[in-house]
């Protein structure tokens, strides 16, 4: 955005009927949607000397101004007393076993919103005297990351030196790390290795994808522990290890092979799964269908060397009730 403000507009009448958002996107060069409706909220545009809101829909021959740069709140996380199932601890890291739901650190937007409220990050500030400051101050500690609806271990690191030299093992594949993913259908091979690089969907940006050439490389072997056939279809227990930790791995890699993860809806898996018509039993209180509001993926396994002793440190984590309770009942259909 250019420095020099005031900065003045004048609506034209082809502008009529456009969003006041709309038209400031098209007219500032670089400026995002996100960042123009942050300048209208600080009351940093005015239409015709006085404040509108971003939905406002001009009708020609308007006079706009932007008046400066909107004041952002600083981007820190924030404290907050949250239970943390700790699995391992000492003064250079810890382990954690985290819940499916939590995301690991903030995202965009103001870091009092709800929707930065409840991470992973804010639950260690609480819980933690020291955490490494080499991810900024918004992923104090993160070493490594878990997808929101992804459950299992993840290690933190409470200072810079552990922080480096964990991210330098798993930079070098060191670092062990097992999955347990539930999938939709029976893979064709009891085990193989998926080595299609992953890039971001072009269209979709909130996806991964394979499909594209000159993606970053990415590395999943896979093993089929159990086959289920059952009244709500086909379904296979897979292990899975990673070498590379690329954004989604699992999940698309599994999709590659036309085998979404259980419950992962943007890659495809059905929200609700439907029992079959030979299966469904006769009463009304016999359940016809099965849904599961995370996905069926847990980091089950962890392994690496302490950054200060290199001792060989392994911990589980069993699955957790709502995915033990998922195998069940197929297991009962």
């Amino acid at each position: 955005m250019p420095q020099e403000f005031p900065i003045s507009f004048q609506v034209a009448d082809y502008d009529a009927g456009k969003r006041l958002d709309q038209f400031l996107v098209s007219r500032l060069d670089g400026v995002s949607r996100a960042r123009v409706q942050e300048l209208i909220a600080a009351e940093k545009v005015l239409v015709d000397d006085a404040a509108a809101k971003a939905s406002l829909k001009l009708r020609g021959g308007e006079s706009i101004s932007v008046l400066g740069h909107a004041e952002r709140p600083p981007l820190r996380a924030m404290a907050e007393d949250i239970p943390l199932d700790i699995r391992y601890e000492d003064n250079d890291l810890a382990i954690i076993n985290k819940p499916a739901g939590m995301m690991v650190h903030a995202g965009a937007g103001p870091t009092e919103s709800d929707h930065n409220r409840g991470t992973l990050v804010n639950a260690l500030l609480h819980h933690f005297a020291s955490l490494s400051g080499v991810g900024g101050e918004l992923r104090p500690g993160i070493v490594h990351r878990l997808d929101k609806e992804t459950s299992g271990l993840i290690v933190v690191a409470k200072n810079d030196e552990a922080h480096r030299k964990l991210a330098a093992q798993f930079a070098a594949r060191e670092v062990k790390k097992k999955y347990i993913a539930l999938v939709h259908g029976w893979v064709k091979r009891d085990e193989g290795t998926i080595t299609q690089s992953i890039s971001r969907d072009r269209v979709h940006r909130t996806r991964m994808t394979t499909r594209h050439p000159g993606g970053r490389e990415a590395v999943t072997h896979y093993y089929v522990m159990r086959r289920l056939e059952t009244g709500f279809g086909k379904f296979a227990l897979v292990d899975v290890k990673i070498d590379t930790g690329r954004t989604h791995q699992i999940r698309v890699h599994m999709k590659s092979l036309g085998h979404p993860v259980v419950g992962d809806t943007l890659y495809g898996a059905p929200r609700i799964i439907l029992q079959s018509p030979a299966k469904r039993g006769k009463s009304a209180d016999e359940s016809r269908e099965l849904s599961l509001n995370r996905n069926f993926l847990h980091a089950a396994e962890l392994e690496l060397h302490h950054p200060r002793t290199g001792e060989k440190i392994s911990r589980k984590s069993e699955l957790p009730p709502e995915l033990q309770k998922f195998l069940t009942t197929l297991d009962g259909a």
